[in-house]
């Protein structure tokens, strides 16, 4: 690969890692998991990025490769792992900007999230990242109609895991 391929792929990892590291937590239980998801993810997108055609965002294009690779990884270890919960996101603030309250809404919320299937976990993830159903069908590769009446049950399910 190209010193210039190289470098442009870098640079728009780092924007875009975030990203990367929330679907890890969606589809991992331990902070070893993650990691290891992380690298994963990483490889299928450098070995994927020159057939990148930039027909869409990168950001999009990563979406769909990392979501791809994590539940091809989840379907795969789901049937013979055993995993570890995950104690929680390590939080990079000083101790006055730490907000327990949110933290604990936020373990909540991953926890019912865990419960549905890996498209769902998807859908729900590219939906909190402010994605309109246009971008989440062509991700998903489903018709925006569907991806609207998915997250309608989604939410109606994840109503019933948080106020039973």
């Amino acid at each position: 690969m190209s010193d210039q391929l190289e470098q442009s792929f870098v640079k728009q990892l780092k924007e875009n890692q975030n990203i990367i590291h929330k679907i890890c937590r969606l589809y991992t239980n331990g902070e070893d998991a993650h990691n290891d998801l992380f690298q994963e993810i990483t490889i299928q997108l450098w070995r994927a990025f020159p057939k990148f055609r930039g027909e869409s965002k990168f950001s999009t294009w990563a979406y769909r490769v990392a979501l791809n690779t994590a539940i091809t990884l989840y379907r795969r270890n789901t049937r013979t792992i055993a995993t570890v919960t995950y104690e929680g996101q390590k939080h990079f603030l000083s101790q006055e900007d730490y907000n327990h309250e949110e933290e604990e809404q936020i373990k909540l919320m991953y926890q019912a999230v865990q419960q549905l299937n890996d498209i769902e976990k998807a859908l729900v993830f590219l939906y909190l990242e402010d994605k309109d159903y246009t971008e989440i069908s062509e991700t998903l590769g489903i018709s925006e109609v569907n991806a609207r009446v998915k997250m309608n049950r989604i939410k109606g399910k994840l109503k019933k895991i948080l106020n039973p």
